[in-house]
């Protein structure tokens, strides 16, 4: 894109996506937080008209302050009240005069500041429910919409192609077979080719699929 935010975020995205090889799971929360903070890097800095090489650097902060500011379903309370205990008060907030900032009340900020302590298990208690309850709904969509899958050792399996270099859209997103040699944990396998040559690194399942000769 002829962007430092581009060329940042590619070598980021490649370099967690081969991490991401043996478990590609475990990178799951990281690329999701990054995938948001890139989305909305895009939104505020994206201009066919004007350069905007490095202006990432000065939306990044804003952006940020934006998702730590903003509920999230998983527990139903922004990240800044999970640590402070506490909304932030936005500058929106105060350029339109919110409630909360029209009646404020300096003599019994101290009060409510307490009877915002007390309360704190209780949010608390409240989000751990709410992200049981998130988390039961990513369940319950797992179990119907992906089928769990295996393999044996011996079985012929096909390989997702990790590099895309001289690939154009008739290229197949798979290589060819490999023979599970060895069942590391279940869902992870090592491989090796017909001649009996290891390829390396073991492989998650989600990378694997079946070959029919």
């Amino acid at each position: 894109m002829g962007c430092e935010l581009w060329d940042y975020c590619q070598e980021s995205c490649i370099d967690v996506y081969y991490a991401s090889v043996a478990h590609p799971r475990c990178n799951g929360q990281v690329k999701r937080a990054n995938g948001l903070i890139l989305q909305r890097l895009k939104a505020r800095i994206f201009d066919l008209i004007n350069k905007y090489g490095a202006k990432w650097l000065q939306e990044l902060p804003k952006v940020v302050w934006g998702l730590r500011t903003q509920k999230t379903r998983a527990t139903g309370y922004s990240p800044f009240f999970m640590v402070y205990d506490s909304e932030a008060v936005l500058p929106s907030d105060i350029a339109f005069g919110a409630p909360r900032i029209k009646n404020y009340d300096e003599n019994e900020a101290e009060s409510t500041r307490r009877t915002d302590i007390n309360s704190v298990e209780e949010h608390r208690l409240m989000s751990s429910i709410q992200h049981v309850r998130y988390e039961q709904q990513l369940r319950h969509y797992h179990d119907r919409n992906v089928h769990e899958r295996d393999f044996n050792i011996g079985d012929l399996v096909l390989r997702q192609i990790q590099s895309t270099t001289g690939a154009h859209k008739l290229s197949s997103p798979w290589e060819g077979p490999f023979i599970v040699s060895r069942v590391v944990v279940p869902g992870t396998y090592c491989l090796q080719m017909q001649d009996g040559t290891d390829v390396g690194n073991p492989w998650n399942i989600e990378h694997l699929r079946c070959f029919y000769p």
